[in-house]
């Protein structure tokens, strides 16, 4: 008999609806029976394409009498991270305040009045390692209730007294200075791996926000020779495109095989940038096969884009992507040779991983075709098929950047379906932007990495479109976002809206971990929109970020990647260009400012239309023309693109031409 998450559309909730365990989703009805009954709440909180999650079910959920033990005691509730990060948060704060690490999956048992007094991360049905089986810990926490419940309920006061210290951050008196961010960037070199390009030990992780500053910054022998790295490595997908979630070693060989929506748009778009800089036809690729592949594998009929595919096919992690050399044989005939002198399969588990070591065969391309084919007829991962908001919002930027800069219409044209389905199905009646969809339907409040993320992504739609509808769906959400999440005492922004649920605490999410936090990718489209609009406003509540965060930023910046993005966008000689006049001479124009990786560079073309930037600006002598500001200083109109470029910042190293092969 089915429990009540089969009321519900997440993937990962579903996973668990035939579990013998009675899990709720979090709803009113079971929290109202946590406090009728006095019963703590086991919170399992985890994600579909988490491999972890799945050992656990199969080992612990259902089990019959580890089932019993858990529904005799408390009120156990499921949660999907990727709808619930606020959920998450708490108790991933509360997990690595009592043990000192965390992770998913995620198991918080919680009071009836929602404070949480105990947490872990996986546990075995044994025990095993030095760690407790599930069943101990169990019977720990009920008995620890039934025997000291005030003492559980002191313990859950002060750790909730304890949680959300970033909502308590006072503003720096300091001034933002560009010294420490300078500093910032060189202190990334302690922890840069010099021989296999990332940072830090094993696991490893693709840090696109740290990449995208570095790049920004000039930087490029980290920033590049990760991209490379990465390009070479297992964690790219050799035969499809794409990235897995990180690295189980130092050399991006082993993957963990998950691939995520957030990871590949990030990812896709550090590529096209590192391309731009570098006119490394290798980087400019592997940006167009991580797109290609999300077009082809992760993107709904009606424009919107999956989370992500699971590490897991037939139960084995990883089995859709490694090889036997019989099957690589079998596939590749005569190619045999080529591909193996290429690929350099790398031992995993008595199967071989493929990486891309060697140097490029011509035959690369009919080698990719048939592994490709071969590999299509194998049982696919598992799909997380609900769409989120914020991840969709990233791809949407991918799409955009890459589709203007490599004039790629196809690209283009996705973004803008993409943007157009957000901005008609993830909103409820009143116009309220939602977090996820699936199944036709829109549900559960948006949080600001929602609102942020979107802002930043149709302000990168603008500026590749030049359709003014975007630029005025991003001042209305920059609006909702300063009306709605910003904390009027201390500055900066909350997680959750003003009118959201009322939670143990009211967070506000400063680090990245693994994208870019919602607090970050505020300020960063405030700054933009705040050139763009002349509005001083935007610039203000984004300083109000800066200021909480930017001394933990100049002291951690592996953890502030976009942050210290926004930081350096604040700091430069940022460019105010306006293009008008007629299309085929404004092309010529933009082009300029397309071939070179701008990231100190603010955009507008086409209709006025509601774009202040535009305002008053003509063609010159019915030429199309250029308009260059900087500083509230305006050079006079160029019409050529020579002019143009002339009257630009020293760019980075041009590449000029038709964009990379796919």
């Amino acid at each position: 008999m089915a429990n009540r998450l089969a009321e519900q559309s997440s993937p990962y909730l579903l996973q668990h609806k035939d579990n013998p365990v009675d899990w709720n989703p979090w709803d009113e009805h079971a929290l109202a029976r946590a406090r009728t009954e006095d019963r703590p709440l086991l919170v399992s909180i985890g994600y579909s394409a988490c491999h972890w999650c799945h050992v656990m079910e199969h080992e612990s959920f259902e089990d019959p009498d580890t089932a019993a033990l858990m529904n005799e005691h408390f009120v156990c509730v499921k949660v999907d991270r990727e709808e619930r990060p606020d959920l998450d948060a708490i108790c991933m704060e509360a997990c690595q305040a009592m043990t000192g690490s965390g992770g998913w999956p995620l198991n918080a048992f919680l009071t009836p009045e929602q404070e949480p007094f105990y947490a872990g991360t996986y546990f075995p049905p044994e025990p095993r390692h030095g760690m407790p089986s599930w069943r101990m810990v169990l019977q720990a926490v009920a008995k620890a209730w039934q025997e000291k419940r005030e003492d559980v309920r002191r313990q859950g006061r002060e750790i909730v007294r304890a949680l959300g210290s970033t909502a308590s951050l006072e503003a720096s008196a300091e001034p933002i200075r560009a010294e420490p961010l300078s500093d910032a960037v060189a202190a990334l070199r302690h922890s840069y791996d010099a021989a296999n390009g990332g940072f830090g030990r094993a696991p490893k992780f693709p840090s696109a926000s740290l990449i995208e500053l570095l790049l920004a910054r000039g930087e490029r022998e980290m920033s590049l020779g990760t991209l490379r790295a990465m390009a070479r490595g297992g964690i790219y997908d050799q035969v499809g495109g794409g990235f897995a979630r990180y690295a189980v070693d130092a050399t991006w060989t082993v993957p963990h095989f998950e691939k995520m929506l957030y990871d590949n748009a990030l990812l896709a778009r550090a590529y096209l940038h590192g391309w731009q800089v570098s006119g490394d036809e290798r980087l400019g690729r592997v940006c167009c096969e991580t797109l290609d592949w999300a077009l082809r594998e992760m993107r709904g009929p009606e424009g919107g884009f999956y989370s992500a595919l699971d590490a897991d096919s037939e139960g084995v992690e990883g089995k859709f992507y490694v090889w036997s050399d019989a099957e690589l044989r079998d596939a590749l005939g005569e190619l045999y040779e080529d591909a193996v002198a290429f690929f350099g399969p790398r031992p995993f588990e008595h199967r071989l991983i493929l990486e891309g070591r060697g140097p490029e065969p011509a035959t690369l391309p009919e080698i990719r075709c048939k592994l490709f084919g071969a590999r299509a007829q194998r049982v696919r991962p598992g799909l997380d098929d609900k769409r989120l908001t914020s991840w969709n919002a990233l791809m949407l930027a991918a799409l955009a950047d890459a589709g203007a800069v490599l004039e790629r219409a196809d690209y283009l044209d996705a973004a803008v379906a993409c943007a157009s389905f957000l901005l008609a199905e993830l909103r409820d009646g009143s116009g309220r932007l939602l977090r996820t969809w699936k199944d036709g339907r829109g549900r559960l409040a948006a949080y600001l990495e929602d609102h942020a993320f979107l802002l930043e992504a149709l302000l990168t739609l603008y500026e590749s479109s030049f359709d003014p509808r975007w630029y005025a769906e991003a001042v209305n959400l920059a609006d909702t976002i300063i009306a709605r999440f910003s904390d009027r005492e201390r500055g900066g922004f909350f997680t959750t809206a003003d009118d959201h649920e009322r939670l143990p605490t009211r967070r506000k999410d400063l680090e990245d971990s693994p994208i870019p936090s919602g607090s970050s990718a505020a300020a960063f489209g405030l700054l933009r929109l705040a050139l763009l609009s002349g509005e001083g406003k935007y610039e203000r509540h984004a300083l109000g970020v800066l200021r909480l965060v930017h001394p933990l930023a100049f002291r951690h910046p592996s953890a502030f990647g976009h942050l210290l993005r926004a930081i350096d966008f604040y700091l430069a000689p940022v460019q105010e260009v306006a293009v008008v006049g007629p299309d085929s001479e404004a092309a010529a124009l933009v082009r300029v400012l397309r071939e070179s990786y701008r990231p100190h560079l603010v955009l507008a073309g086409g209709e006025a239309d509601g774009v202040p930037l535009l305002a008053g600006r003509e063609p010159v002598e019915g030429h199309a023309a250029a308009y260059v500001c900087e500083h509230f200083v305006c050079q006079a109109p160029v019409t050529s693109p020579d002019e143009l470029a002339a009257a630009l910042s020293p760019g980075d190293t041009q590449r000029r031409g038709p964009g990379p092969s796919a």
